[in-house]
């Protein structure tokens, strides 16, 4: 019997872990679309503080099938969810399914009906969403900029609610990635790709953790961890700006020659083109520091996610290249 993992990151959502138990559930139940499939639910909780610890304690008390990882603190969804990935045992691994249920989990079963005809990546695209028209619209903007600066084909209105093929599990894992973009990873692994369209649906329950700071954050995440076409442009914007200071000056000093009261004089000229070189600098050297703070963040080796602990699974496993993997790794030993 084959296997189906599923991943599901939650934070501070009480209200609505259960009922995403009960629609996986449903789908492997004996008269489900699913029945011919073993399923593994995988929970990974970012230090909830409502209740949702609890609720998952004694879920994987009544389903010892239920996996649960519980971090020790909030890591934000991508870590959370990428750590959760690496645990997946699956023949077919769900990437991510969101425990408010706006990705419908229904979905699943034509998603496993295309991954046996040999599709190695289903991608379910959000073409249709339930949302306000400025946040469509903003997303919208977002998922054309990635994938018009992006190196490789990332595709627009696809997210992590995606099955993919062990053999794609295994090489979306292997990437060492402090702060991991996964649907741009799973775009750049490449394999074969099925895109299927579906509505995002309105959140019934609870209110949404993406705030609009945190989802600045994740744009720019995307959009500076695929391309060097940023720093680019600043490379060529620099160019033509000093080429056109370089052409005014040349005119200026052409006009004092000419007739000297036609040249342009004054102190506002200067301090028009201080304030405009100013800022365009302070843009550029912002771009760079995202570049910097990237680099600085993957080089100093931090675990990506540091567990408080698991319930029906085994422990994580060490990673002997990581230096702290490995200090814990010695204090067992040495225990």
């Amino acid at each position: 019997m084959k296997t189906i993992s599923i991943i599901s990151p939650c934070y501070n959502e009480v209200d609505n872990v259960r009922a995403c138990r009960d629609a996986v559930k449903a789908l492997f139940a004996a008269d489900g679309p699913l029945a011919g499939y073993a399923c593994e639910h995988i929970f990974s909780d970012n230090a909830s503080t409502d209740g949702t610890v609890d609720v998952l304690r004694e879920m994987a008390a009544e389903d010892p099938s239920l996996k649960v990882i519980l971090n020790a603190r909030n890591y934000g969804p991508f870590r959370s969810n990428f750590n959760a990935l690496r645990s997946a045992t699956g023949d077919a691994v769900l990437v991510f399914l969101a425990v408010d249920l706006q990705d419908p989990p229904e979905m699943i079963a034509e998603f496993v009906r295309l991954w046996e005809t040999g599709v190695e990546v289903v991608a379910g695209a959000r073409t249709n969403r339930q949302e306000s028209l400025a946040l469509r619209t903003c997303r919208a903007v977002f998922y054309r900029i990635v994938r018009g600066l992006s190196d490789i084909d990332i595709p627009v209105d696809v997210g992590e609610f995606q099955l993919i093929d062990r053999k794609v599990w295994q090489a979306v894992v292997s990437h060492d990635d402090h702060y991991p973009y996964i649907r741009g990873i799973i775009a750049s692994v490449g394999f074969r790709r099925v895109i299927v369209p579906y509505t995002w649906a309105v959140r019934h329950s609870g209110l949404s953790k993406n705030n609009i700071p945190r989802l600045i954050d994740q744009a720019l995440n995307g959009i500076f961890s695929f391309t060097n076409v940023p720093m680019r442009l600043c490379t060529f914007a620099g160019m033509a700006m000093a080429g056109l200071c370089f052409l005014y000056a040349m005119v200026s000093v052409g006009l004092w020659f000419i007739e000297p009261t036609m040249a342009p004089r004054g102190t506002t000229t200067m301090i028009a083109a201080l304030f405009f070189l100013s800022g365009v600098q302070m843009s550029f050297l912002g771009i760079l520091g995202e570049y910097v703070t990237a680099i600085h963040a993957q080089v100093r080796k931090r675990p990506l996610v540091v567990e408080r602990e698991r319930l029906n699974m085994a422990a994580a496993p060490v990673d002997p290249s990581n230096p702290v993997h490995s200090l814990l790794q010695r204090i067992q030993d040495a225990a």
